[in-house]
């Protein structure tokens, strides 16, 4: 699945117009590199966002296509 794509699906980043601008803008790392919004997701991942000062880091436990907004956060967790 596509960076931008899981972003959204996960709700870590609301729309994926913002998660595509996000990932042009440099603001999200994949496994300690700059990631494009077409970066395939897998299993594993290392993600970090830059949100203005804070910084969320999160590892991928499961990639899905749909899921319901309640199940959203059991696909990644907050890594510190």
């Amino acid at each position: 699945m596509r960076l931008d794509k899981y972003l959204k699906v996960s709700r870590i980043i609301k729309r994926r117009t913002v998660a595509n601008e996000a990932c042009d803008a440099g603001r999200v790392i994949v496994n300690g590199k700059p990631a494009r919004a077409s970066y395939d997701v897998k299993n594993g991942d290392v993600i970090e966002i830059a949100f203005g000062a804070r910084t969320v880091k999160v590892e991928v436990l499961s990639v899905a296509e749909v899921i319901k907004k309640e199940d959203a956060a059991t696909l990644y967790k907050i890594v510190d």
